[in-house]
């Protein structure tokens, strides 16, 4: 088959790999000039990502993969047309962006040619492929869906830096707009990936079919608005043990023990592409559900409420030097999307701290990019917070932060033995004495 992959970000070229891998004759199409030259050259664009160089190294100079910035040329006479270009949220209104993903789908609709299937994977509102997008390439393609071409949502479920792994132990998902766009889809996929047996589901493994885009749409919603809701919850859970001598991780690990409980863990952000903005997809489309909301509401007002708890702990930050742990959202990957590390800077300066960043994949350049002063570790400072679960961060302790007044460790992850003499306040562990000894700082 003719595959032609729309985006070649951090999922998208994977995909384009897995597919070229599979025996399709990919071409991708991205609007980053400097990103198509790497890729063309068998480079990988970003660090992290398991395989992806090795397989670019093999796929790229077989000519079985290639990449372009021209949309003429990747999407005539292709089988099948994968999207996964970025949908964006405003922060203010948390209504949808589509300017990138309506740009994307213009350019495919004014090149796209009968027969091929166009499969979203970008997860989208409820109802999004049926009222935005196939009225939109119908206008512009002048091609009918089910007749010119099949639409089809099947949302991608994968994690960066384990894309392979994860496209193999998931099933995927597809809900088109009739039973021969179905068909297609599966054919599709089923072409190019490849599952592990998993005993655990209610059915084998492999392509599973919603019946309609609709519900392919809220599948992918619901199972992360749940995380969301979830990690709100144990949020909700440790604030209140902070205040009441309890350590909620022992709660937690308690409760879970019984097999209907499934706490998460609490945290001091929810950061990434996905947790803290497909809740409020799903909220466009559903403004009345509260508990999405509040939950929503409640993950984002973390950062803050331990920022405020530091001030009060030290009685001001003013004129303080306060220190991040942690720029990525979370531990393993070089990526700052929507992480804590934006509301926690903003809080620190809002108190009027004097602040510095520091995080294992960035260098000193780079978080000046960013608008941040960088750290040293060994540097003075007074108080620090810990954002990011980055395994360096847990060998950490008093000496190697000279003049520390106080940690917040919002991930859980120090020990009270590195940090003796420092009061240390965890998130959700109200228990300890290092916690008594911060509350009578």
């Amino acid at each position: 088959m003719k595959t032609a992959v729309v985006a070649l970000g951090k999922i998208g070229l994977p995909l384009a790999v897995q597919f070229a891998d599979a025996g399709h004759e990919v071409i991708g199409v991205d609007v980053n000039p400097g990103q198509v030259e790497l890729i063309n050259k068998g480079t990988e664009p970003f660090p992290g990502e398991a395989h992806l160089q090795e397989k670019l190294s093999e796929l790229v100079p077989a000519g079985k993969l290639r990449a372009t910035t021209d949309y003429a040329e990747a999407i005539p006479g292709a089988d099948a047309v994968v999207i996964v270009v970025p949908l964006f949220v405003d922060d203010a209104t948390w209504a949808p962006d589509f300017g990138w993903m309506d740009a994307a789908t213009r350019s495919l609709a004014e090149h796209l040619t009968p027969g091929t299937l166009v499969s979203y994977e970008t997860t989208l509102p409820v109802g999004t492929l049926r009222t935005r997008f196939v009225p939109m390439i119908e206008q512009i393609s002048g091609l009918k869906e089910s007749e010119g071409f099949f639409a089809v949502f099947s949302p991608e479920r994968v994690l960066t830096g384990r894309v392979f792994e994860d496209l193999r132990k998931y099933p995927k998902l597809i809900g088109a707009l009739t039973e021969e766009g179905a068909r297609r889809a599966r054919e599709f996929y089923e072409s190019a990936l490849s599952f592990d047996e998993r005993p655990d589901l209610t059915q084998p493994n492999g392509v599973w079919d919603l019946g309609s885009p609709e519900a392919s749409e809220l599948a992918k919603l619901a199972e992360t608005t749940y995380r969301d809701v979830n990690i709100a919850l144990a949020n909700e859970f440790a604030l209140f043990a902070q205040d009441h001598g309890i350590d909620v991780y022992k709660v937690i690990e308690a409760s879970n023990s019984q097999p209907y409980s499934h706490i998460h863990q609490p945290g001091i952000a929810v950061g990434g592409h996905c947790i803290p903005v497909y809740p409020r997809l799903y909220l466009s489309g559903d403004p009345s559900a509260t508990t999405v909301r509040t939950a929503r509401t409640l993950n984002a007002s973390v950062p803050a409420f331990l920022v405020e708890r530091a001030a009060s702990l030290l009685g001001s930050l003013k004129g303080l030097k306060a220190v991040v742990l942690g720029a990525s959202y979370r531990t393993g990957v070089k990526e700052t999307a929507f992480s804590g590390v934006f509301p926690v800077v903003d809080a620190l300066r809002g108190h009027g701290a004097d602040v510095a960043v520091h995080d294992t994949f960035y260098d000193d350049e780079e978080i000046r990019g960013f608008g941040w002063d960088p750290y040293t570790i060994g540097d003075a400072a007074d108080l620090v917070i810990v954002q990011t679960n980055h395994p360096d961060y847990r060998e950490l302790g008093s000496e190697d932060v000279p003049g520390v007044k106080l940690i917040v460790d919002g991930r859980n992850i120090t020990t009270a033995e590195n940090w003796a003499g420092t009061p240390r306040l965890v998130l959700g562990d109200g228990s300890t004495s290092t916690h008594q000894q911060a509350e009578e700082a």
